[in-house]
């Protein structure tokens, strides 16, 4: 049976995901070079509570997505093809200027060292998706984040039920609000497949581990703000349930 273009191509991009807490390898602590793979060796204690390797490679995580999100907001503002994409970019800009500033916040009282760019897999997601236009942008775009925040969601919740750390709790609290939320208005487009996403968010690929980590930044370079928006009023803290059927 022949696949289209349009579901060649996105089962081509999405296919791509493989976004595991154990895959980021980050070396996230300033002085520390190497990481032991196991998420709950404690790498550091600190006045808001024991840090470990699961809880710093979360907060570089979420200023990961935050760093190829947001831009992709942004193309979503500009090139959705509909009221639902655009609203959708709208949460994405709001929700992860949020995020990113708590992420800027808490990372110099926990000594982590934040990335000034996504990984390489989620750069190309940003540029995959900014070669579309029309309903094939929203497609594309809608599906890979859709399956990125289905994958993230229950890495928020198992973050925030073990952290035994006050700042990393706090993110994890905001995290779920705003994944929430973004998966709520990206279902509210119309485009997402849902039984391609499930699929995907449960057997990711197993890529490079170079493909899946943040680029540490250059020495000296300021860190990478991005911008809050309170001209878009979006509040992305309750999402509003999509409407049944029936």
């Amino acid at each position: 049976m022949p696949i289209s273009r349009n579901t060649a191509g996105t089962v081509f991009v999405v296919g791509a995901l493989g976004l595991t807490l154990t895959a980021l390898a980050y070396p996230a602590m300033l002085g520390v070079t190497t990481v032991s793979g196991d998420p709950s060796r404690v790498v550091a204690s600190t006045r808001y509570g024991p840090l470990t390797e699961a809880d710093r490679d979360f907060v570089v995580k979420v200023r990961s997505a935050g760093l190829w999100e947001y831009p992709l907001g942004e193309l979503a503002l500009e090139k959705g093809s509909t009221e639902e994409m655009r609203e959708a970019g709208r949460h994405l800009i709001v929700g992860h200027a949020g995020l990113d500033e708590l992420c800027r916040k808490i990372a110099p009282e926990l000594n982590i060292t934040l990335p000034n760019q996504a990984t390489p897999q989620q750069q190309q997601f940003v540029q995959t998706s900014a070669a579309e236009s029309g309903k094939q942008f929203d497609t594309t775009a809608a599906n890979i984040m859709r399956v990125t925040h289905g994958q993230i969601f229950p890495t928020i919740a198992k973050i925030r039920a073990s952290t035994k750390n006050t700042l990393v709790r706090q993110l994890a609290d905001l995290a779920n609000d705003t994944v929430l939320d973004h998966i709520t208005v990206l279902e509210k487009t119309g485009v997402v497949n849902f039984e391609q996403v499930n699929f995907q968010q449960t057997t990711p690929p197993k890529l490079p581990k170079e493909q899946l980590t943040p680029p540490p930044p250059q020495p000296g370079s300021p860190v990478v703000v991005l911008t809050a928006r309170p001209d878009l009023n979006v509040n992305t803290a309750s999402p509003t349930p999509s409407p049944s059927a029936g």
